[in-house]
């Protein structure tokens, strides 16, 4: 199993009372599979997806239970372990690509970040013709010249692929994508979906697909953990979730789609 979530418990301290945003959730995800955590916002879906990532951190909360990726307690591990993971086996990939890019530095060399931690014998020449590799492998026109760019000089699509090439330089086997689509309008939201499904297929690389848009889901997730107010409420096959959902939360965040995802693309 590539990655095993626990009786994960995520709790904040900052007010009188404590807020508990994921309470006992467990959930798997098998290499190569795509994994959706689908629910409304503030149902816990990115808070675990930042905790699967290592990015939970503060002084006022608490987190309880396991996080293991291949066999590896994750969640109370110490920052140096974490630091091997990211961006390396684990990558992440954010809703809004403008606040994840720094906005002075060049497309080259920020996809090229974790190149030069994770791999400091790579010479300068290599970490470039990588980073054009995985620009043209995120179906980037003229690459060359994208790498040369600054985020502003880039579409909303064009910077969220970017984002994609970026998670993937290291050939991770975990991608993170939390609501990597939100922020773009539906074509181009299909374009993105349809991106990380060859990447998937060709790569082998695993998908945490985190989303409130059931019928994105549906197109690119073989499996779903439906979450509400911090608890899982139901889990099953695509099928099972669209076809015979057992909750009523389910059914009606079904419901909620509109007609127009019965449109074949």
């Amino acid at each position: 199993m590539l990655l095993e979530v626990k009786k994960l418990s995520i709790e904040f301290h900052d007010h009188d009372v404590p807020e508990r945003v994921v309470n006992k959730l467990d959930m798997e995800l098998e290499a190569g599979d795509i994994l959706g955590i689908v629910g409304e916002s503030g149902s816990g879906k990115s808070m675990t997806a930042m905790a699967i990532a290592g990015l939970l951190r503060r002084h006022d909360m608490k987190t309880e239970g396991e996080i293991l990726f291949e066999g590896e307690e994750l969640l109370h591990a110490k920052r140096d372990t974490l630091r091997q993971y990211q961006g390396n086996d684990i990558s992440i990939v954010f809703q809004e690509p403008m606040t994840s890019l720094n906005p002075v530095k060049r497309i080259g060399w920020q996809v090229e970040e974790s190149l030069r931690i994770h791999r400091p014998d790579m010479s300068k020449d290599e970490r470039y013709r990588r980073a054009i590799e995985v620009l043209t492998d995120v179906e980037l026109e003229n690459p060359e010249i994208v790498y040369k760019k600054y985020p502003h000089e880039l579409s909303g699509g064009m910077r969220q692929r970017v984002m994609i090439a970026s998670a993937m330089i290291c050939e991770p086997k975990l991608l993170i994508a939390d609501e990597p689509t939100t922020a773009l309008d539906v074509t181009i939201q299909l374009q993105i979906v349809k991106l990380l499904q060859r990447l998937n297929r060709e790569k082998h690389t695993a998908i945490l697909f985190i989303s409130h848009d059931l019928s994105l889901v549906k197109r690119l997730c073989s499996k779903i953990v439906v979450m509400h107010n911090g608890n899982m409420v139901e889990t099953g096959t695509t099928e099972e979730i669209f076809h015979n959902p057992k909750m009523d939360y389910t059914k009606e965040l079904l419901r909620a789609i509109p007609r127009l995802e019965k449109i074949v693309f």
